[in-house]
């Protein structure tokens, strides 16, 4: 069983808060999956799950904190809102500086939290997008043909066709039309354009010495 996509993974030990905020946020539009643990979300979360994710900070076996560590390890775009049954200002610093997405008393009103989540789902919307504009670039540079990424790894180094043409001992001219297909493909205009496309896909420089070869 996995659990849907773009979901508020609701989690805490105490079975009767946890009905009433699975009920306050699924009338309020949200789709909504229960946990009375930590460790029962994790051994369902991958690296696609979506959504956001509220939690007690305080929970026997695996705590808020401590979820929020290995969330962090297992889908790092997961937002996480944790729900305290008091203030707790060490503990609310360390939950936010790990990138909790807020931190609220379960005493707050219905409207903070609604905000909340609605604000965490939106963050987790626009991360999923940016990974899915990177995903699609790197999947345009990996469908050029094995000659063309070797190619394009000296044209991303700023070489010339002539220079390109005797490191790899072949013609000028069959530069000129590898160069052209890599343009085409990757629907760019200039080497410029190249460079940029590439810093975009977030490969550090360093892959250029075995993207010949396929990622």
């Amino acid at each position: 069983m996995t659990t849907p996509d773009f979901a508020v993974h609701l989690v805490d030990d105490d079975s009767s808060y946890l009905a009433a905020t699975q009920r306050l946020l699924r009338l309020r539009g949200f789709p909504v999956q229960a946990f009375a643990s930590a460790a029962a979300l994790l051994a369902q979360v991958s690296a696609d799950t979506r959504g956001c994710v509220v939690a007690d900070l305080c929970m026997p076996g695996v705590g808020g904190l401590d979820l929020q560590d290995a969330l962090v390890r297992l889908c790092p775009s997961l937002p996480m809102i944790f729900l305290s049954g008091r203030g707790d200002i060490p503990n609310t610093v360390r939950a936010m500086r790990g990138g909790a997405e807020d931190f609220l008393e379960k005493r707050c009103s219905q409207e903070q939290l609604v905000d909340a989540v609605k604000r965490a789902l939106e963050r987790n919307a626009s991360a999923h997008a940016a990974r899915a504009k990177v995903l699609a670039l790197r999947a345009g540079f990996d469908a050029l043909t094995a000659r063309q990424r070797e190619v394009l790894t000296h044209i991303l180094r700023g070489r010339r066709n002539k220079q390109i043409a005797f490191d790899l001992a072949i013609d000028e001219r069959t530069v000129k039309l590898h160069r052209t297909a890599i343009i085409t493909k990757l629907k760019v205009h200039s080497a410029v354009d190249l460079g940029r496309l590439w810093q975009a896909t977030g490969l550090p420089d360093s892959d250029l010495e075995h993207f010949p070869n396929g990622q």
